[in-house]
């Protein structure tokens, strides 16, 4: 059995992560040690899937995290796990009825953070699929407004879509289907549009860097997989940002979730670190614009 390790990084002043854990009752263990190890400031979960009164509050609350959840049985469910309390709760997208538990959220210190968990989709020819996309521009429609609220905004979580053909091992075979159609990669980049910047891409990334693989074809041990956990910056906190991670040692784990925990951190503006080339050109004019 493996054993996790700590993330290359070390905090300096805030780090978010999010992870969908498919089945927090039976990947807790697993969340406890990652915590104890990482020591996030916040937490993000999807796929919980455990009723609100099942939810594990002593035992987080034992590693530290205060919380906040939004769950349903069998299905869905997110949270989120804080070291400091979150004021300005929300849970659900106001003004889109779902009895699907996908998104709440909070303000921790004067960051706002929101954790997602965008439908699936199913297939491009089912009602799921058609369900996601208003999903999506419901989503869309209320980030605006609360852009124009809190100027520091974190959208992380599980958005079920792959936005570039680097996201996808084989974007040949993946062309057409669901988590990688054309019209989910446009939702997506919609939603970019209103002010949002991936903040995995504001670094040089390893090569075929995923966060979900499937748990048959031994699609982790190929790397078969795709990127489509992400975290969203607001043009505020794109200076601040000096590392996005993936962590993969969850992966290697027994009874592991498909997906691996995303990190980023935001430090003080200014520090020196290694983006992907052209992106001080891009925090400039992201700067200028707001």
């Amino acid at each position: 059995m493996d054993i996790l390790q700590p993330s290359s990084f070390r905090p300096k002043n805030m780090k978010i992560a999010t992870w969908n854990v498919n089945s927090l009752k039976v990947r807790l263990p697993q969340v406890l040690e990652w915590l104890a190890l990482n020591q996030p400031d916040v937490l993000c979960l999807q796929e919980t899937k455990l009723q609100d009164e099942h939810f594990p509050v002593s035992e987080i609350a034992a590693a530290g995290y205060q919380t906040i959840y939004s769950g349903q049985k069998t299905y869905n469910g997110v949270a989120l796990l804080s070291r400091q309390p979150v004021s300005e709760v929300i849970t659900g997208m106001p003004g889109f009825e779902d009895p699907q538990k996908r998104l709440l959220g909070g303000v921790h210190d004067d960051v706002c953070i929101v954790c997602i968990y965008v439908p699936n989709g199913e297939h491009v020819t089912s009602e799921k699929y058609q369900y996601k996309l208003r999903w999506l521009a419901a989503l869309r429609e209320w980030l605006r407004e609360m852009l124009s609220r809190h100027r520091k905004l974190v959208v992380l979580g599980d958005f079920n879509i792959a936005p570039e053909d680097c996201d996808v091992h084989d974007s040949k075979l993946w062309e057409g289907k669901v988590l990688f159609s054309e019209l989910e990669r446009a939702a997506f980049q919609e939603v970019l549009d209103l002010g949002f910047i991936d903040s995995f891409r504001l670094f040089d990334q390893p090569e075929k860097s995923f966060t979900w693989w499937d748990y048959r074809m031994m699609a982790f041990r190929r790397n078969m997989g795709l990127r489509i956990d992400h975290i969203l910056l607001s043009r505020e906190l794109v200076s601040m940002c000096t590392a996005c991670v993936i962590d993969k040692a969850t992966r290697r784990l027994e009874r592991p979730s498909d997906h691996a925990p995303v990190i980023v951190e935001l430090g003080g503006i200014g520090q020196e670190k290694e983006r992907r080339p052209g992106s001080e050109a891009l925090i400039r004019v992201l700067a200028n614009e707001s």
